[in-house]
């Protein structure tokens, strides 16, 4: 993406003029909030496990340095080699000089995020080498030659009929069906074929235990253990927060994240890869490699208020229940994490100047919060980015970028007026007998205006009111 400033407000009224769009969302968030409902209808339940989830995620980000020390360690003693990068330019060149030892031409690629993030497709297109995703929505996506507008699901922004036509367009022996079994049997005939020729296959990492070098993997289609296990070279890539302390770690995420993202009580397959194909087994890669990215993500974690972002651990939930992301959908963020999680994540990687535009996004209705299974207090995160975006001198990237001399006025203004009861008696006379007056087309109207009745003040003011019946200021 260019460095620019991105317009969300722009997109996303782009957005709720679809009405194909908001349909086709209406009915998938629906869905997924009733079948989270039913996973935690227990209430007990749920808060014990999210508390307990939340105390993991909490004891691995205090501990970040040594886990991540020590993953290496174990890693390596495994036989997975890792790298690191500092920046996704980093991390492309690191994948990109492994596909080359491996004289690769063709990769599979498992749902990640983190390559979403790198821009890793069109980066090795550029270079020669054709990937191809394998995750169903990944590849209808792919297909369509778009972006994923969900973390979890990324083609939830299109309905069954509009994949149907994407595939008779797309796909030379396709069939004029809009049956979702023989669409979905299409897509695996021509992603076999290319598991069975790809030289590296590429995934990301859900969760990587410091303790015994384990990479798990969740995933419902079986393409992911085939994109692990098939090809000769194996690339895992992970952003550097997703490290845990040890295996009794994993089953309180391996248990959050299927029931607060798909409504599932647990994935179909879990995968715990630790380590290349040794002597004597029968599958496997020869090579496993882990990619571990930065991105900003240390300069996160150096803010101890900030720092709970990285909690995250991509289930989604915050997404569907989020009222702002249920309606515009995911491509009007134009980032790679959109919704609640987006807005607290994506300012602080790429700068508050191209980004400060995401933290007001946000109706602070603290859905995400109260959903949320590790208990990221996200609105709180976000009324800290809304205050660095406007004040120079802060820990965020293109902090004071959104500065205006004239809000800061107002601001000033408004906090003198109630500061003074003869300064606030003055200005609720002013607006009682010319604010009704004042032409919708000023300037701090116009906007809110634009979509609402303009507001009408009371002719008389409270204070008034009870002094005509005799009642004291207090």
């Amino acid at each position: 993406m260019a460095d620019a400033a991105v317009d969300f407000a722009a997109a996303s009224t782009e957005a709720l003029q679809d009405r194909q769009l908001r349909t086709n969302f209406r009915r998938a968030m629906d869905g997924l909030m009733s079948k989270r409902a039913v996973q935690f209808a227990d209430q007990a339940e749920w808060h014990a496990m999210r508390a307990l989830g939340a105390s993991v995620r909490l004891r691995a980000l205090a501990k970040l340095p040594e886990l991540l020390e020590r993953l290496e360690e174990t890693c390596t003693r495994n036989g997975i080699r890792v790298h690191w990068a500092a920046t996704t330019d980093e991390a492309n060149a690191i994948i990109l000089s492994i596909m080359r030892g491996a004289d690769a031409r063709l990769a599979v690629k498992g749902k990640s995020m983190v390559t979403e993030e790198m821009h890793l497709n069109a980066f090795l297109e550029r270079h020669g080498i054709e990937i191809l995703e394998s995750d169903l929505g990944e590849y209808i996506v792919q297909l369509d030659e778009s972006t994923p507008s969900h973390i979890i699901m990324p083609a939830i922004h299109m309905n069954t009929r509009q994949i149907a036509r994407l595939f008779r367009r797309k796909i030379k022996e396709a069939e004029d069906t809009e049956d979702v079994a023989r669409l979905t049997d299409l897509a695996r005939r021509v992603l076999r074929r290319k598991f069975a020729a790809a030289e590296v296959g590429l995934s990301g990492v859900n969760v990587a235990v410091a303790e015994t070098g384990t990479l798990c993997l969740v995933e419902n289609e079986g393409n992911g253990r085939m994109c692990t296990t098939v090809p000769p070279v194996h690339i895992a890539v992970m952003g550097l927060e997703k490290v845990v302390e040890t295996l009794e770690d994993v089953p309180p995420i391996l248990s959050l994240l299927p029931r607060s993202a798909t409504g599932q009580p647990i994935t179909t397959y879990v995968n715990m890869i630790s380590g290349p194909r040794r002597p004597g087994e029968k599958d496997g890669p020869r090579e496993v490699h882990l990619v571990i990215l930065d991105n900003g993500r240390s300069g996160v974690y150096a803010d101890g208020e900030l720092r709970d972002t990285l909690r995250c651990i991509r289930c989604g939930a915050c997404m569907n229940h989020c009222p702002v992301y249920t309606r515009v959908g995911g491509h009007a963020y134009q980032a790679p994490y959109p919704g609640p999680i987006g807005k607290i994540l994506v300012p602080q990687m790429e700068g508050l100047e191209k980004r400060g535009e995401l933290p007001h996004a946000c109706t602070m209705c603290n859905a995400c919060v109260e959903i949320c299974p590790v208990k990221i207090p996200i609105v709180g995160i976000l009324g800290r980015l809304r205050s660095e975006a406007v004040h120079a001198g802060g820990s965020v990237k293109g902090a004071g970028s959104h500065a205006s001399r004239a809000e800061a006025l107002v601001w000033k203004g408004w906090a003198a007026t109630f500061a003074s009861p003869a300064a606030y008696k003055v200005a609720t006379l002013a607006m009682a007998t010319l604010g009704n007056a004042a032409p919708s087309a000023l300037p701090l109207l116009k906007e809110w205006t634009s979509a609402r009745v303009k507001p009408r003040f009371a002719p008389e003011s409270l204070h008034r009111l009870a002094a005509k019946k005799g009642i004291p200021d207090a």
